[in-house]
């Protein structure tokens, strides 16, 4: 077993497992807002409305694959597409662009954060606390797919390909 194998098995869970946390808060925020708007119709504007929405998408996304390829890493950490880098990598791609796409259209949306002492807007600190997680689950996105390209090259390199284990 290589050096780095068991940074891998212990960081990995950690890393999904924070992911994991992070987008359930973004996902109650975002769904408590979106039924809000849905309810009484006092969003700011429609892209404030749909922003949000996009976001709920992208936390249901990343607790439901997140959970996935956890289970999977745990069962079977080797000898399947799923558990391999090249899987990660397209996995974690994706929700790396959503939550950029999701963090920086909400930020746009919102002028870079609301001032809610002189703000009276309504749901002021609910759509800070949005902007927040969101930028929050970009961060630790960005290091998951760096972590996962590095362990691509290293698996390249070493002849397996793409489609070796994460921790083969």
């Amino acid at each position: 077993m290589p050096s780095w194998a068991p940074h891998v098995r212990r960081g990995h869970p950690i890393t999904l497992g924070l992911i994991i946390f992070f987008a359930i808060i973004e996902l109650a925020i975002s769904a408590w807002l979106t039924s809000r708007y849905n309810a009484h119709h006092n969003y700011l504007s429609v892209t404030e409305r749909d922003r949000t929405r996009f976001l709920l998408f992208t936390s249901i996304w990343t607790i439901v694959l997140s959970s996935l390829y956890s289970v999977l890493f745990f069962h079977s950490a080797t000898g399947s597409f799923l558990t391999s880098v090249g899987s990660h990598g397209i996995y974690m791609f994706l929700t790396w662009v959503f939550w950029l796409a999701g963090a920086a259209a909400i930020t746009d949306t919102l002028g870079g954060g609301l001032n809610c002492g002189r703000d009276s807007i309504t749901y002021c600190g609910q759509l800070n606390s949005l902007e927040a997680f969101a930028w929050v689950e970009f961060v630790l996105t960005t290091f998951a797919l760096v972590v996962i390209l590095l362990r691509g090259v290293t698996a390249t390199r070493r002849g397996d390909g793409m489609t070796g284990g994460l921790i083969a």
